[in-house]
């Protein structure tokens, strides 16, 4: 594929939220393992918070060994885990998602799995299934260069994550190599649902949108209608996983997981308006 041959999804990814922005709401990204609770039952749960009213949704690689997430979305992966996902599975599941909703969709994962599965191969694969994107949130920006080069070519956003404790320094050397959106981690710790997001959360937004152009959303710790509003009142994007994990985990059946997740969608999304 020659660099003018683009499959992946990053534009539909930016205009999207920049379909939010002009709406005056932030964006509402959720986040789902693939192959949780089954590989099929994780499909139809993207195409659920879709149908509620996410705007775009991240789809996790499930991984044995989490640096970021709590153990909610731990539960589910090793669900996944154990009921065999492979790489595959993933892609799967962007590719019928997005086909089905339209929806822009990324994978989120560490980079292991990537380096294994051979750079190259990975952004092909992720753009021949309508990938809008990665999430990395383990790849040094310094190290970044070939992931960079081959998603660029693929037409796919490299999403890296800043944290409270990047300096404004730090943050203007990740914002340049990022693309897509830039992913704000609201506090120092793993992924879980949290009493409050809070002020760190907004100063770091501040210091981040002044070293780009690009949203900034912000994840960890969102899980109800009344912190989604607190956080699209200064960030572009706010990210919600494992309050739709913990959905799915507390529900009698998938059926009944389905319903919760799509109806937390539909909170979330009136929450995130500003108006």
């Amino acid at each position: 594929m020659s660099a003018n041959e683009q499959t992946g999804r990053i534009q539909l990814l930016s205009d999207t939220l920049a379909k939010a922005a002009s709406e005056d709401r932030a964006a509402l990204i959720a986040y789902l393992p693939a192959g949780f609770p089954t590989v099929d039952g994780g499909i139809e749960a993207v195409k659920a918070v879709i149908a509620g009213g996410a705007d775009v949704v991240e789809v996790g690689l499930p991984h044995s060994d989490p640096v970021l997430d709590g153990p909610v979305i731990q539960t589910a992966d090793d669900i996944a885990l154990r009921g065999g996902v492979k790489i595959a599975d993933v892609f799967r599941t962007v590719r019928e998602a997005h086909a089905a909703t339209g929806a822009p969709v990324l994978v989120m994962t560490y980079w292991n799995p990537i380096d294994r599965y051979g750079v190259e191969r990975f952004t092909a694969e992720l753009a021949a299934a309508g990938g809008a994107g990665c999430i990395l949130p383990d790849l040094p920006v310094q190290e970044s260069a070939l992931w960079r080069e081959h998603a660029e070519k693929h037409g796919l956003a490299t999403v890296f994550v800043v944290a409270p404790s990047s300096k404004d320094e730090r943050l203007a050397t990740i914002t340049r190599a990022g693309s897509g959106f830039v992913y704000a981690a609201s506090l120092m710790g793993v992924t879980g649902t949290r009493e409050s997001v809070g002020e760190q959360a907004q100063d770091l937004v501040r210091r981040t949108r002044a070293t780009t152009e690009l949203p900034v959303c912000v994840g960890l710790g969102v899980s109800n209608a009344e912190q989604a509003k607190e956080v699209a009142s200064f960030a572009d994007g706010v990210i919600v996983g494992s309050a739709f994990v913990k959905r799915m985990l507390d529900a009698p059946d998938e059926a009944a997981g389905l319903v919760a997740v799509r109806e937390l969608a539909a909170e979330l999304a009136v929450g995130v308006r500003r108006g």
